[in-house]
């Protein structure tokens, strides 16, 4: 939390400025005191979490690099003639054990162009592609790689 916390106060300082810096550090930290003493939000949950911020930056990266391939992709067939859309639904189970890790991937097929999540329960998905071989090893995809990672 501290990391989203200060980003904000940056975002609505509006500059970077070494006085907004060190203000907002340390009202950031006085948030997460708060945030401990009165709501129970444990500090060894913080370090936690600022462990995993650069495989969630590399997950975000690989988000955006799927998504613009995919949409070039997308693009491609729409510009084509002889390109023809053949939309099928996929069946696959990711294999992830954890429901956050499932529900990120949903989303993350959603967001990128040319899929949509129909349906997630658990590891199981099922996927509209507007072709074959969009959906063509999801199970196995670097979002799947990547989720892996994550506790």
């Amino acid at each position: 939390m501290s990391i989203p916390l200060f980003l904000l106060w940056l975002l609505l300082n509006g500059r970077a400025t070494v006085e907004v810096v060190l203000i907002g550090a340390g009202v950031t930290a006085l948030l997460i005191a708060f945030m401990a003493r009165f709501t129970g939000w444990p500090l060894r949950r913080e370090r936690e979490l600022l462990r995993l911020y650069p495989l969630f930056l590399l997950y975000l990266l690989n988000l955006l690099l799927e998504t613009v391939k995919a949409a070039a992709t997308v693009l491609l067939v729409a510009l084509t003639p002889s390109m023809h859309p053949e939309p099928v639904l996929v069946e696959f189970h990711s294999g992830l054990p954890r429901e956050y890790q499932n529900v990120i991937l949903a989303n993350s097929i959603t967001l990128t162009p040319g899929t949509i999540t129909v349906f997630q329960e658990g590891d199981r998905f099922l996927v509209h592609a507007l072709r074959k071989e969009y959906a063509q090893g999801l199970n196995r995809s670097s979002f799947v790689l990547l989720l892996r990672k994550f506790p």
